[in-house]
């Protein structure tokens, strides 16, 4: 059991019965009345972020979560297959647990949350930025934008769509950030 004074970004609580993070958190304290503390929680199961207040010194129970390190293996009618960076033991994934997971390629390291007392794997977050040679897209002709920001569609090695800058050619190699899933940068 932890307080509202324990509370800190990325802590994993169990709040009505399910599993939450703390994506942001800021202690009030008003001139007249209780101190309370206002957060952000994101539901670990369906990644909702929902807003909620806590009075100040209420009783919370912490879930102890571990990152590990797993490899990407192959997908196949049963999931997404992954290898434990340390002890190479194997597990199984469905898509729905792993954000963006047409980014995801064979050979890919990735971090999963697993919860530590019931060895049940909550989330499997891709790195920041993957690289990803571009297979498809139309050439951008000299003089086709009337902003410096026009995109055009690629089409990636893993078969994702990416809107990418009109210098951008088939064969480039090119950075993504899987968090908000846009061009980052070209890769030498």
């Amino acid at each position: 059991m932890a307080t509202t004074a324990d509370f800190k970004n990325g802590l994993c609580i169990e709040f009505n019965g399910k599993l939450y993070t703390i994506v942001q958190f800021q202690h009030v304290k008003p001139g007249k009345g209780g101190a309370f503390v206002r957060t952000k929680l994101k539901n670990l199961e369906t990644g909702k972020v929902i807003e909620n207040t806590f009075t100040s010194g209420v009783k919370i129970n912490v879930v102890r979560v571990e990152r590990r390190p797993y490899q990407f293996l192959y997908k196949d009618d049963l999931g997404f297959h992954f290898m434990h960076q340390e002890t190479f033991e194997q597990v199984s994934l469905s898509g729905d647990l792993i954000e963006n997971s047409d980014l995801l390629k064979e050979g890919q390291y990735v971090e999963m949350m697993v919860e530590a007392d019931k060895e049940n794997i909550l989330t499997c977050e891709l790195p920041p930025f993957v690289e990803m040679e571009v297979t498809y897209t139309e050439p951008g002709l000299k003089g086709d934008t009337a902003s410096s920001t026009a995109l055009k569609p690629a089409t990636v090695e893993t078969g994702s769509v990416i809107n990418v800058p009109l210098f951008v050619n088939t064969g480039d190699k090119i950075r993504i950030d899987t968090r908000t899933r846009e061009y980052y940068e070209r890769v030498k």
